[in-house]
């Protein structure tokens, strides 16, 4: 009796043991982190805030004073087809041509392995634009706070890129400025669906594969070009449309910029 009573709780620890310990090794996943960083230019040259003159496919010379657009929901895949969504609460970003410390962060808590892409919007998702105040902080505060406001009271909604600038087309009564400012999450106001502005980016490593692990942090760089919000499916003609906000042209202006974001190189450090 004594001897099979021994047997028997010698079968109970081992069984325990080996319950802790897979709940060990669930817990202490390995985990690294990604940098991905954004270098605005137009077309081949560099964005030069203000100094910087350049010309549309319409053939308008202009220059910019602003450039900002919202990154998020970002989601990298692995070779098998598999996909690793971030977490949605810290997965916002603000890129500002004018805050250039702005234009690269790093993506954390990544389940180790290698990635050959990723995806990710423009733009603010309905979720969290209609979220709670106290979950939107940080870059998502629609107040001034350290940042630039990018977000319309009179429409609650978050805008998604703004491009300011002058050009000689754009009206004289208008003092030659020219902006765009889009947003729109397809949300519902007064019972009518409104203009759905959110894009999604698709970024192919072109063959080679970030190689995410406890000690490693690989960078991913992308080019966003300016030139590409004017010179897409529509071509966009600042003589004609000088200044666009929350209307129907703006999808046109959307459907522009989704090409505007391109895969440049990957280096594993």
């Amino acid at each position: 009796m004594r001897q099979s009573l021994f047997f028997m709780l010698l079968l109970t620890s081992a069984l325990v043991g080996t319950f802790l310990a897979c709940q060990n090794d669930v817990g202490t996943a390995e985990t690294g982190s990604l940098t991905v960083s954004f270098d605005n230019v137009v077309g081949s040259q560099d964005l030069k805030l203000g100094t910087g003159t350049y010309q549309n496919a319409a053939g308008e010379s202009f220059n910019v004073t602003k450039f900002n657009y919202f990154v998020s929901n970002f989601r990298l895949k692995k070779a098998d087809g598999t996909e690793y969504v971030l977490p949605q609460e810290a997965n916002y970003y603000l890129i500002q041509e004018d805050k250039p410390e702005s234009q690269s962060f790093t993506l954390t808590t990544i389940p180790t392995g290698e990635y050959i892409g990723m995806s990710f919007l423009i733009g603010v998702d309905s979720l969290r634009s209609l979220a709670n105040i106290s979950q939107r902080t940080g870059v998502l505060d629609p107040g001034l706070g350290t940042h630039e406001a990018m977000y319309w009271e009179w429409n609650s909604g978050y805008i998604f890129l703004k491009l300011e600038g002058t050009s000689s087309a754009a009206p004289a009564a208008q003092n030659n400025l020219f902006f765009y400012h889009i947003g729109g999450f397809g949300g519902g106001y007064n019972g009518k669906k409104t203009i759905n502005n959110l894009r999604t980016i698709t970024i192919p490593f072109s063959g080679n594969t970030a190689q995410v692990s406890a000690s490693g942090r690989p960078q991913v760089n992308l080019t966003a070009d300016v030139l590409k919000v004017f010179n897409g499916p529509t071509t966009l003609k600042i003589a004609q449309h000088s200044s666009v906000m929350f209307e129907d042209y703006s999808a046109n202006i959307a459907n522009n910029y989704k090409e505007m974001i391109r895969y440049k190189d990957l280096q594993n450090q």
